[in-house]
């Protein structure tokens, strides 16, 4: 996953990636990486360091086979 920060100027560019059930998924706190790890539905929240404002992306994880 990918977070822009607006204004794209600044001075605090630090968000923090977060997942809502990490039996589902895991997701790497800095670099965004969402992995799947068991079938279902969750939420990816990403939040700014200043502001704390979050923005959040629905993900469905679905069988290898599927």
């Amino acid at each position: 996953m990918k977070a822009t920060v607006q204004p794209i100027d600044a001075d605090n560019q630090t968000v923090a990636f977060s997942t809502s059930d990490q039996k589902l998924a895991t997701i790497t706190p800095v670099q965004g990486k969402l992995t799947g790890v068991a079938v279902g539905e969750g939420d990816a929240m990403v939040t700014t360091e200043d502001g704390g404002k979050t923005a959040i992306c629905h993900f469905v994880v679905t069988a290898a086979d599927e």
